[in-house]
């Protein structure tokens, strides 16, 4: 029996443990726990439920064990890859000092204009190369009111420690804080000084595939599997996991992880921190084996499942208004694929909105912030769901066109496809309107780009998978099936 690696992979909407392995230069998966993963409101501030987060890990790490035992074999190690910027405060003593704030609360953007009034924002770029994104951490840390005797776990890294008792940070997510110096690949203290923030604020560096340390003998007992078992650092920003099994083979390609999220650009050997760059607001992310992630974050299918939402809830509260089973009855379906396939079916040339704006970040009624962008826009968008889908898809796909010619001209890489991994690339309709906009073919798939991300990376430090990241690619494409999609004879959006 092949080793089996366990890799816990939390988004913001959802989670998942997944059971790897890897035998004959072919990865297989095997999702052992699914769970839900979302917004709390309370008092008017935003905040993960991390509490409920640990215990569901704690359920999928039980499942794994057990599917392991089925399998005669063992737990190898766990991979930890969660979304970006969040973290948990910890005392001295090792306990959560206060709620987990969500970054898509409002306090980050409320200490913007403080932060750069004691740090010049062209200096914190040429440092940090880091997007200004209103939530970074920096201006998360910038509200907090005590930080005295804590230390900052970003939120893999917290659930690292909750398993094994030690406390690291791993890079590719101490490289989104806008407190890590991008060329050096340590902490920008000074920055940290300039904010009047603790030395010892985050715990020290570690990278992916080193070991973080083992299970704490609790949850070892109440997993089921052994005290040995290690925690090994991946690509622990779940895009530097997703990036890493993009199944590329050519070095000139761009990507797009797309999700709640999408993270479109491409990867180079050093960071871009030109003031031109800056302007553009490009980020340089830390990926695996000290490549770069260059790219901006784009507005993602959080748009349309946030407008899903709504539009349920609406009719949820149409039809108790009712109270007739008569009109339950005739409620339209809202299934995704319907929606998709009828959003195909609208012209082209529709109206776009700007995906970016941070009128689309807070949860709430989705489809009047786009009809009222539309018309700000002066142009207008009807009431209909298809027609909101397919502005949201054409917007999604210009915006994706934009950034990739971006990048190439700000990088000097030449791009001649495009990888598109994650949940979208199951999305037939915005993987083609990519290709469309774009002008290039467009490579779909794999959707759990992530979490074959981080099993590979914990086989390679187990010594069971290739050392190059081009070799752990080609293992990648070996294991997935993709979908090709050309540019259709169209204008480009």
């Amino acid at each position: 029996m092949s080793a089996l690696f366990a890799a816990v992979d939390i988004g913001a909407s959802s989670g998942r443990v997944i059971v790897g392995s890897l035998s004959g230069g072919i990865a297989e998966l095997h999702v052992v726990h699914r769970f839900p993963n979302g917004v709390l409101e309370v008092d008017g501030s935003l905040y993960w439920d991390f509490e409920a987060l640990f215990a569901e890990v704690l359920t999928g790490l039980r499942a794994a064990a057990e599917h392991a035992a089925a399998l005669g074999a063992g737990i190898e190690s766990i991979g930890i890859d969660t979304w970006a910027v969040d973290y948990g405060l910890v005392d001295a003593n090792g306990a959560l000092a206060g709620p987990v704030f969500n970054y898509r609360d409002g306090r980050g953007a409320a200490a913007v204009d403080g932060v750069h009034e004691l740090i010049d924002a062209a200096r914190m770029y040429e440092t940090t190369g880091l997007q200004h994104l209103p939530f970074n951490t920096i201006y998360q840390m910038a509200a907090e009111i005590d930080l005295g005797g804590k230390q900052a776990l970003l939120i893999p890294d917290l659930l690292a420690f909750l398993l094994t008792g030690e406390r690291r940070t791993e890079s590719s997510n101490a490289s989104t804080t806008g407190l890590y110096d991008a060329v050096a690949g340590e902490w920008a203290t000074e920055f940290q000084r300039a904010l009047g923030l603790p030395m010892d604020l985050f715990p020290p560096l570690i990278e992916p595939g080193e070991t973080i340390g083992t299970l704490r003998p609790d949850i070892a007992a109440r997993t089921g599997l052994p005290p040995t078992t290690k925690v090994v650092a991946v690509g622990s920003h779940d895009t530097a996991s997703a990036v890493a099994a993009v199944p590329a083979t050519t070095p000139n390609f761009a990507y797009i992880s797309s999700g709640t999220w999408s993270l479109v650009g491409v990867e180079l050997d050093r960071p871009v921190l030109s003031e031109a760059s800056r302007l553009e607001n490009f980020t340089n992310e830390r990926g695996v084996d000290g490549t770069i992630r260059y790219l901006r974050n784009v507005g993602g299918l959080w748009l349309l499942s946030e407008s899903m939402r709504t539009w349920e809830q609406s009719w949820e509260e149409r039809t108790a208004d009712a109270g007739s089973p008569a009109v339950a009855a005739q409620r339209p379906t809202l299934s995704l694929p319907e929606l998709l396939a009828a959003a195909a079916a609208e012209a082209s040339g529709g109206p776009l909105i700007d995906v970016d704006a941070d009128k689309f970040i807070a949860p709430g009624n989705m489809p009047a912030r786009i009809r009222a962008a539309v018309h700000a826009g002066g142009r207008e968008l009807g009431t209909r769901p298809a027609a909101v889908v397919r502005c949201i898809l054409d917007s999604l796909a210009a915006a994706y066109a934009r950034t990739v010619t971006q990048a190439q001209a700000l990088s000097g890489k030449q791009v001649d496809v495009i990888h598109i991994v994650g949940g979208g690339s199951q999305n037939e309709l915005l993987c083609q309107l990519t290709a469309d906009s774009t002008g290039l073919p467009v490579v779909a798939g794999p959707v759990e780009a992530t979490a074959l991300g981080n099993v590979l990376i914990q086989a390679r430090a187990a010594g069971v998978a290739p050392r190059s990241l081009g070799e752990l690619r080609a293992v990648v494409a070996a294991s997935t099936s993709s979908v090709y999609y050309r540019p259709r004879d169209t204008a480009v959006i």
